[in-house]
C-alpha cells in the first residue's frame, strides 16, 4: 500500500535541552504493576463513578475492567481504532476513534452513535484526545488534515502543522477552536472550564486557549521545547494537568526537520523500522495551568512504556499506553 504524499514544512526546533532541571532523569516510575488487558495498545485510560476503567485497544474493541482490576470486559467494537476516552456526565463514553471520528458510546449495550465524523464535510483524519466541559460540550483534538494514524510519523516527518482543537456544542454544532496545530493531540479543561490545554506533540509544547473572563480568545504556549513527546492530557487534583510523554525527543528527527524536503521524504520512504523511533522509558507529567512543571516521574520502561495516556483517582496514576497489553498503575504522588 502506497504511502501518502510528504509535502515537507521546514521548522527550526529548538535546542534540546535533554533531561534536565524540571525534567531531570529519576526512578520514581521503576516499578509499575500492570492490569492485563485482552488486546494490545491499551492507548487511553478513564474511571467512572463506581471505580470501573476504561480503554480502548487496536483491534477497535472497548473495555471495562472492574476496581480491583480482575474482570475485563468487552462491552462494544467500533471498528476503529479507539484513543482517548472520556466518562460524559450522563454515564456513556465518550470516544476519540482514529478512524471513525468523535463516538459516544452506551456502556450498557454497546451502542455507537457518531457525534462528530467530518467538519465542513471534509471527513477528519485523526480524531486523537478530548475533554467534556460541565454544560457537556466536547473538546477535541484532530491531529492532522493530512495523516491518519496509520502514518503518524509521516505528519511529525513533515510538520504539517495542521492539527486543530474543535468544540462539538450540545446543539450538535462543531466550532473550529484552534488551526495550525503541530499534531494536536492531549486536551484538557481547567476544573472550572475556564481554560483549555492542547498538546502538540509535533511542536513539543503546550498551547493554552481561555474561554472566559477578559482574556477569553486569548491564545499562549504555556510551556515550550519540551525534551520529549508530549501526548493524552488529564485534569488531575490539586491544580495538576497530567500529560503523557512516550519518547524523548529524537535527535534524527530534530536533525531532518530544518533541511531540505527531499532529505525528509527520502526518509518517508524507507522502512518503518529505519524511521525515527520513539526512545524507551515511562515518563508523565504535571503541569499546572501556567505551564509550571509540579511532577516529573520517569522510569526506565521495563515494566511499561510508549506512555500516552494517564489519569489520577483515587490516590492513584492509570497509565495507558500505544502498545503494551495492559494498564499501567503507580501511586499518585503526593
Amino acid at each position: 500500500m502506497s504511502r501518502t504524499p510528504l509535502s515537507p514544512r521546514n521548522w527550526s526546533p529548538p535546542t534540546d535541552a535533554g533531561l534536565r532541571g524540571p525534567f531531570a532523569a529519576n526512578e520514581a516510575l521503576a516499578h509499575v504493576a500492570v492490569l492485563p488487558v485482552p488486546g494490545a495498545g491499551a492507548e487511553d485510560v478513564a474511571v467512572d463513578a463506581n471505580g470501573h476503567l476504561y480503554t480502548g485497544t487496536k483491534e477497535g474493541y472497548l473495555l471495562r475492567v472492574s476496581p480491583d482490576g480482575r474482570h475485563v470486559e468487552r462491552f462494544a467494537q467500533t471498528g476503529g481504532r479507539p484513543l482517548g476516552i472520556e466518562v460524559h456526565p450522563d454515564g456513556s463514553i465518550i470516544v476519540c476513534d482514529a478512524h471513525r471520528g468523535l463516538l459516544q458510546v452506551d456502556t450498557t449495550n454497546g451502542d455507537i452513535t457518531v457525534l462528530v465524523s467530518a467538519i465542513n464535510g471534509t471527513p477528519m483524519r485523526f480524531t486523537n484526545n478530548c475533554d467534556i466541559a460541565a454544560d457537556g460540550s466536547i473538546y477535541f483534538s484532530d491531529s492532522s488534515m493530512v495523516f491518519g494514524i496509520d502514518e503518524f510519523k509521516g505528519d511529525l516527518i513533515a510538520h504539517t502543522g495542521t492539527g486543530r482543537l474543535l468544540r462539538r456544542n450540545t446543539d450538535g454544532t462543531v466550532d473550529v477552536l484552534v488551526e495550525g496545530l503541530d499534531f494536536a493531540n492531549g486536551v484538557a479543561l481547567a476544573p472550572d472550564d475556564s481554560f483549555v490545554l492542547v498538546a502538540e506533540t509535533g511542536g513539543y509544547r503546550v498551547t493554552r486557549l481561555d474561554l472566559t473572563g477578559p482574556d477569553a480568545g486569548r491564545r499562549s504556549v504555556i510551556i515550550d521545547n519540551l525534551p520529549g513527546l508530549p501526548d493524552n492530557m488529564s485534569t488531575g487534583d490539586n491544580g495538576v494537568f497530567w500529560m503523557a510523554m512516550p519518547s524523548t525527543r529524537n535527535a534524527l528527527l530534530d536533525r531532518l526537520l530544518p533541511r531540505p524536503g527531499f532529505l525528509r521524504k527520502a526518509v518517508w520512504a524507507l522502512p518503518d523500522r529505519l524511521q525515527p523511533e520513539a526512545s524507551r522509558i515511562t515518563w508523565v507529567v504535571g503541569l499546572d495551568g501556567e505551564g509550571r512543571v509540579r511532577h516529573n516521574l520517569q522510569g526506565p520502561g521495563t515494566d511499561y512504556h510508549y506512555v500516552t495516556g494517564v489519569r489520577e483517582h483515587g490516590g492513584r496514576l492509570y497509565l495507558g499506553s500505544l502498545v503494551e497489553s495492559g494498564i499501567g498503575v503507580v501511586e499518585s504522588p503526593v
